[in-house]
């Protein structure tokens, strides 16, 4: 094992340590995605998906996979780098050998590693019971997911810097939050949403992960759309790590 091998094993194993110690986060990351997925269904039999080529089996799938990035992997870590921060974690690591590129990635360990295990979970569930079938372009899947868990990461920690404390965090999540779950097709899909609104939500942050996922799940996304999204997807990724490695705070605030 090399040397930043070790280092981010370490922190990583000390994050999940005090994840499985705080009850609400670990209620957010396990149980949160679950219990939206009833709301989402409800909301989906209410649409004319067959117009757009879609199922409600298959896009409340997908929409499951979103959830899990903007709960586990957003909501989470804003809460953890912000705590970090306020306890002087981050200011002692910074003091060590440790590059801060390491102590953001192995705060975000955790939070990925399981945000990954849920998304699996949920394509093997949706193949082995619901009748959606097996990925059409698994390529594009991976990387709408990879994508997401790198964007959303980098979001929080973008977030955790106009974050005052852990509980504050509840307020300085919403935008995110409420901009992914009604603009970028986790509750209503861009497809079936009117042109003119459609276009303006198609850059959201989240929006071109979730279409990478759709397209490699259920396919029937054109070439062009699928590169649009993954530009969209990675120019927000690279403006939200500029953002990290310009205001990211770590220190507490006086």
């Amino acid at each position: 094992m090399t040397a930043t091998a070790g280092r981010l094993a370490a922190l990583g194993r000390a994050e999940l340590t005090l994840l499985v110690r705080n009850r609400t986060a670990l209620f957010v990351a396990l149980l949160m995605p679950a219990l939206m997925v009833a709301p989402i269904k409800s909301t989906l039999d209410q649409l004319d998906l067959d117009k757009a080529g879609m199922t409600v089996a298959g896009t409340a799938m997908t929409s499951g996979i979103g959830m899990v990035l903007v709960l586990v992997v957003h909501l989470n870590l804003v809460s953890a780098y912000v705590a970090r921060r306020e306890e002087l974690v981050l200011k002692r690591l910074r003091t060590g050998e440790v590059p801060d590129r390491e102590i953001l990635a192995g705060t975000a360990l955790p939070a990925t590693g399981l945000a990954l295990a849920q998304c699996v979970l949920i394509v093997v569930a949706g193949v082995a019971f619901l009748g959606v079938g097996t990925p059409e372009r698994p390529e594009l899947l991976v990387l709408g997911v990879l994508l997401g868990m790198v964007l959303l990461a980098a979001l929080a920690a973008v977030t955790s810097a106009v974050t005052a404390t852990v509980e504050s965090a509840q307020i300085t999540t919403l935008p995110m939050f409420v901009t992914s779950f009604m603009g970028s097709g986790l509750f209503i899909p861009l497809d079936v949403l009117p042109q003119n609104v459609a276009s303006v939500c198609e850059l959201l942050p989240v929006t071109g992960v979730m279409t990478l996922v759709r397209a490699g799940w259920l396919g029937g996304v054109d070439t062009p759309d699928v590169l649009r999204a993954a530009l969209t997807a990675l120019a927000w990724t690279a403006l939200s790590v500029f953002a990290v490695q310009r205001w990211f705070r770590w220190e507490p605030r006086r």
